[in-house]
């Protein structure tokens, strides 16, 4: 599980950017609490999508 802060560093993009990926549906979202996780798996198929 990442953060946001961790997947948009991967991503090298802001935050804000993690935050509309996640909104679009493209990065799947996990609430622990009050927090977003994001499962690596997740950040793997967007990559994966990205190289096609």
């Amino acid at each position: 599980m990442l953060t946001v802060r961790e997947v948009a560093e991967e991503l090298a993009v802001c935050r804000a950017t993690v935050y509309a990926l996640l909104e679009r549906g493209e990065l799947e979202r996990v609430w622990v609490g009050r927090s977003i996780r994001i499962p690596a798996a997740s950040l793997e198929a967007l990559l994966a999508r990205g190289r096609r």
